[in-house]
This record gives structure tokens, C-alpha cells and sequence, in this order.
């Protein structure tokens, strides 16, 4: 699946959604947020899908392994974003996101991260417990990342 041709749901579409702080820091020279800011308000919506719902078996960690980002509008400081976050698919080790970051309601990039469980100890996959493939599984939206 890639990010092109994903459909313009809005926040509401999205199982699970918070929000990032703009901080003036997070500008470029031409007074918009930097792209590379972009990455952080991913990682907050999946971090909170993955230490909220400690997804994580003991002794195991997530990678991103595929992260593809559309850039739609720019982002202006002050204010603030909200990230949509669903599921869109669960694999054996791994699961795909879809996200998509707002300002004031309006998508500015939406994004697919492929997420794999690692085993620390060995630094390989490790497939996902009965319990993680259940909780991502009430997750998976078919309303946005068609």
C-alpha cells in the first residue's frame, strides 16, 4: 500500500489520535515547520499506540522498518497538530500503519510506517503474542489508508 491515492478522512476516521505541541524551534528559514519535524508527530501517534497499549512482548522491541510520508500543506507555527493513527494490516512479526497529521483540520502528510517486533537479544524478528495480533486487529480501520 503506499501513501498516494489514500483517501482525505478526516481526524474523526482514525481509532486512535493525539496531538504535538509546535514549538518555534521546530522552523526553517522559510518560517513553516520543517519537513524533517514531520517525523516526530508520527512517531508520537505510534508511540502512543505502542507503549499505551504495551504491544511489546518482554525482551522485545518495535523497529520502524518502512516509513513513506506524503507532504500536503505546510504547517505553520504557533499552534498545534493532531495525528490520526490506524492499523492496516497485521502480519506474523509486523503490523502497517497509517497516519495522517492535521493543523486546524487540514491534512498536512499522511504517512505508512511498517512496524516490526524485534527480539533484542537476537536483533530478528519475533512474531507478535496472541494478545498484541488481538489489540492491533480492533484497530484496523478500513475508513482511512485505502
Amino acid at each position: 500500500m503506499t501513501t498516494a491515492g489514500a483517501n482525505d478522512a478526516g481526524i474523526e476516521a482514525f481509532p486512535l489520535r493525539t496531538s504535538d505541541k509546535l514549538r518555534y524551534r521546530d522552523t526553517d528559514r522559510q518560517g513553516h515547520v520543517n519537513n524533517a519535524v514531520f517525523s516526530t508527530f508520527l512517531e508520537t501517534g505510534r508511540v502512543d499506540l505502542l507503549y499505551r497499549e504495551a504491544l511489546a512482548d518482554e525482551g522485545a522491541a518495535f523497529v520502524i522498518a518502512r516509513l513513506e510520508m506524503d507532504f500536503l500543506a505546510e504547517v505553520n507555527w504557533p499552534g498545534d497538530v493532531e495525528i490520526g493513527t490506524a492499523v492496516s494490516e497485521v502480519g506474523r512479526s509486523s503490523f502497517r500503519l497509517f497516519q495522517c497529521v492535521f493543523q486546524d483540520g487540514v491534512p498536512v502528510a499522511r504517512a505508512v510506517t511498517v512496524a516490526v517486533q524485534m527480539n533484542e537479544a537476537t536483533r530478528k524478528s519475533q512474531p507478535l503474542s496472541e494478545k498484541a495480533r488481538q489489540r492491533l486487529e480492533t484497530l484496523v480501520s478500513s475508513a482511512v489508508g485505502t
